[in-house]
């Protein structure tokens, strides 16, 4: 993923404004230009810190919440024959698919902090994050395909392919 200054640009007290503000409630802001720029900047570099983060390390190895057993057993309960090597827009955002993701959201409401934020997923785990590659999702929602990836060996390919370290 390429990198850019993102919130690093902001300094320190810009940084801190932008966290104290994306605290807030919704309701405080309405349709904010500058604060969807924020959540924009900060998806953003969650996407960068997590490829970077698969890319490094096996993943299979890795642990993304305290609740990743829970999170995985429940999720493969609700979606088991969903395919999270290669996901499809509809897999998420079809009127059926918000349906049956609704309540497994919802079982992790005050489980998982923030689980409702807006976070950037890959629909093709053996890709990084372009345009074409990514879509928008909850954070539970996050955890749970990249879980199921890790633990199911699809984000393999992205680990084999770093370039090696001498």
């Amino acid at each position: 993923m390429a990198s850019n200054d993102g919130l690093a640009a902001l300094g320190v007290e810009g940084a801190s404004a932008a966290a104290h503000a994306l605290s807030l409630p919704a309701e405080a802001y309405g349709n904010d230009p500058r604060l969807e720029a924020m959540w924009a900047m900060k998806a953003t570099k969650h996407a960068e810190v997590y490829f970077n983060l698969i890319s490094s390390v096996d993943p299979k190895f890795l642990k993304l919440t305290e609740l990743d057993e829970q999170i995985y057993s429940s999720f493969r309960e609700a979606f088991k024959d969903l395919d999270v090597k290669q996901l499809k827009e509809d897999d998420l955002k079809s009127a059926q698919a918000k349906e049956r993701w609704r309540p497994f959201c919802n079982q992790f409401e005050g489980l998982v902090e923030d689980f409702n934020y807006g976070t950037l997923l890959r629909l093709s785990s053996e890709e990084d994050y372009t345009e074409q590659n990514t879509i928008f999702a909850t954070r539970v929602q996050f955890f749970a395909i990249e879980i199921a990836r890790n633990r199911e060996g699809s984000n393999e390919g992205v680990y084999k392919l770093k370039p090696s370290k001498s």
